[in-house]
């Protein structure tokens, strides 16, 4: 990246005056509670430090240097490349708010995982995207992580994001720590020239917000059924529903919202007479709740954007995921896949091949 900016003072001092930080707010995070630790590599540091540190659960995030053999490089030595390092964050959070599988998925959704030796508009090694993991379960938890992206992702191209076991990692200068609060105009700058976010939505697509609606408003826009079974947790009846049996190519959005859950490469017979899927368009879309009613403990499905009730997941579900998501039709509305382009879901027709399968009906 062309930043301009001098290194103020001693290198030594930065070094020794971040890593007495890093441990300080270690030692902090686990006074509050238990911490964890990750490592991600997402191009500018900057960047991957202003976006980890709105995802709830993380204590701290520290932008760094590692993946190379230099001891305690310089940000002039890294960014010309040469040292095997890459830009990349340390994160400490709490696993008890969020997992080291929810950060997987974040990081997924903040860089672009189709190129290699490059992010966005910087180029070279240093930029590389990586997962830098930190024992045996981050690994396999990172390779189920990627898998899971490839059978998801809402693009053609393959994933090609590196996952390698961490090595010593060098905090960077203090005046790139925080960056996007110390010059939050010349980080806007930076990172919309570079095209960072363009890209991502070029990706992923781009998040729905929901506003939520009154009861009244609830109750005019939705019909009887549709208002029982998202508002008031209802059921309909097996094999008398809209959706149980349909084998159109397409997708499948919140009746309330229109946030996009699931679709048809994923939906298969289950035999119950509900519409089920293997999994999710996007996992963080829907919510999972414990479930006591009826004298039983079950796992309630809902939507994360309109906190709409669609139905319960099961694990007697076909491979890979050995997932059902058991649902309510009347908690969704099916958008056919030649319909998605105009209805502004156009990002997710990467997900079909050219028949437009529909998975394993």
């Amino acid at each position: 990246m062309i930043r301009n900016i001098k290194v103020p003072g001693l290198r030594g001092v930065f070094v020794l005056t971040i890593a007495l930080a890093l441990l300080a707010t270690t030692a902090a995070a686990r006074e509050k509670g238990s911490s964890a630790f990750a490592v991600f590599a997402g191009g500018c540091f900057w960047c991957m430090e202003a976006d980890f540190e709105k995802v709830d659960g993380v204590l701290s995030a520290t932008s760094g240097y590692t993946g190379g053999e230099v001891v305690s490089p310089t940000y002039d030595q890294v960014s010309a490349g040469g040292t095997g390092h890459t830009e990349a964050v340390r994160i400490i959070y709490n696993p008890e708010i969020v997992s080291y599988d929810e950060l997987l998925e974040a990081f997924w959704h903040k860089i672009d995982p189709t190129v290699s030796d490059r992010q966005f508009c910087d180029k070279g090694s240093q930029y590389r995207a990586a997962i830098f993991y930190n024992d045996e379960a981050q690994r396999e938890a990172a390779e189920r992580s990627k898998a899971e992206i490839e059978r998801t992702k809402p693009f053609a191209e393959p994933i090609v994001t590196e996952i390698t076991a961490a090595s010593a990692f060098y905090p960077a200068e203090e005046y790139h720590q925080d960056y996007y609060k110390k010059k939050p105009r010349r980080y806007a700058y930076y990172r919309k020239g570079c095209g960072r976010d363009e890209r991502l939505t070029e990706l992923w697509g781009t998040e729905r917000s929901y506003e939520p609606m009154s009861d009244e408003e609830l109750r005019e826009r939705l019909t009887p059924e549709q208002y029982r079974v998202t508002q008031e947790d209802g059921t309909e009846p097996a094999f008398k529903n809209e959706y149980w049996d349909n084998k159109r190519a397409g997708i499948y959005v919140d009746v309330v919202s229109g946030e996009p859950l699931f679709a048809s490469v994923h939906k298969f017979d289950s035999g119950t007479g509900w519409p089920s899927f293997s999994q999710p368009i996007v996992k963080t879309h829907v919510v999972e709740k414990r479930d006591r009613s009826w004298f039983m403990v079950r796992t309630e499905v809902r939507s994360a954007g309109a906190d709409s009730h669609l139905g319960h997941l099961f694990d007697d579900g076909p491979e890979p995921t050995g997932l059902r998501y058991c649902l309510n039709s009347a908690a969704l509305r099916f958008v056919p896949l030649e319909d998605l382009e105009a209805q502004g879901y156009g990002e997710l027709l990467a997900m079909f091949d050219q028949e437009g399968r529909v998975g394993d009906d």
